[in-house]
């Protein structure tokens, strides 16, 4: 074999390599080449679960390729948030997540990622209102029942949480803050336990999502006082908000909605925003999420990064306030 050959052949890999870091990088307009996960930071069954469970067909069939659902829990969702986080930025790895993960768990204790530097909004999905709830037999009939009491009588009245430093806990302390009032913080592990309790008169209140007492409130074992949203729920038409019970910064729904790694393309973030549009368009998509108790929101991703930034000043001036902290 002749010394040219034997040189262009020992120059071969380092040609390839070199091609390699020439070629074009994948064009936006290739997007989606292969199957698109979604990361749900939480367990199997979960509302956010479901909810991610009856989208994926759907964007699936807008993207024409499989969109597969992740179960990766931990953490109270920063682990799975993790995961998109680090993951490559190219559309291939995105998450469903709701507020706790981005807006409140990193300003209470270390998280793995950077909620501004490491996570983009593409969009919020659905919405999901919260309720000042207390049982049926309670002698609070208003919010302004509960609020006078609690005035009258410091640090006697307590309210439920899901669990220290989520948003149901928070959103009990912001109800403190704008009432000049001081109920005593009971966390539990769930919104379940946290229920029982109510109902056996052990705590005062709690705010949770809707969704996870509607049952409660349709058996008349607990009394919605006001719901706090900036505009009534329409499955509590006739609720009060707390905003018209004398308490407008008292706002604390939920939401859940699809972030990716920082740096995905626009291109790429516009086609899964649209496929998270079409989506949400089926009727029998609608229906799953009404039979939740949730309300169909998609946003652009400017407007959910609007929406995420302004909630980050609100829950880290309650963290400041209140010293609220993770267990």
């Amino acid at each position: 074999m002749s010394k040219l050959i034997v040189l262009a052949l020992r120059a071969l890999p380092a040609l390839a390599l070199l091609a390699a870091f020439a070629a074009p990088p994948a064009r936006a307009d290739d997007f989606p080449s292969r199957p698109v996960r979604i990361i749900v930071p939480f367990a199997l069954v979960g509302l956010i679960d479901i909810l991610a469970r009856a989208i994926a067909p759907a964007m699936s069939a807008e993207l024409k390729q499989p969109v597969i659902v992740e179960n990766r829990a931990g953490g109270g969702g920063a682990t799975g948030v993790d995961v998109v986080a680090k993951a490559e930025p190219d559309g291939y790895t995105i998450g469903l997540t709701g507020p706790g993960a981005l807006v409140a768990a990193p300003f209470m204790t270390t998280v793995p990622y950077d909620p501004v530097k490491d996570v983009v909004p593409i969009a919020r999905v659905v919405r999901v209102n919260a309720v000042v709830l207390v049982a049926t037999n309670s002698p609070y009939k208003t919010l302004g029942d509960l609020v006078a009491a609690a005035r009258a009588a410091p640090g006697k009245l307590s309210f439920g949480s899901a669990g220290a430093g989520t948003i149901t806990h928070l959103a009990g302390e912001l109800l403190n803050m704008e009432a000049g009032i001081k109920m005593v913080h009971v966390p539990y592990r769930g919104a379940a336990p946290a229920s029982n309790d109510l109902l056996g008169g052990h705590i005062a209140t709690m705010i949770p999502d809707l969704p996870g007492v509607m049952g409660l409130i349709q058996s008349g074992k607990a009394h919605v006082l006001a719901v706090t949203s900036p505009a009534r729920s329409p499955f509590l038409p006739d609720v009060p908000t707390t905003g018209e019970a004398g308490f407008p910064k008292v706002v604390s729904d939920a939401w859940y909605g699809l972030i990716s790694p920082a740096g995905l393309p626009p291109a790429v973030t516009a086609k899964l925003n649209a496929a998270a549009a079409s989506a949400l368009k089926g009727d029998d998509i609608k229906a799953q999420i009404t039979k939740m108790s949730a309300t169909p929101a998609l946003s652009t991703p400017q407007e959910f990064a609007a929406m995420i930034a302004e909630e980050q000043t609100r829950w880290k001036r309650v963290i400041a306030a209140t010293g609220a902290k993770i267990d």
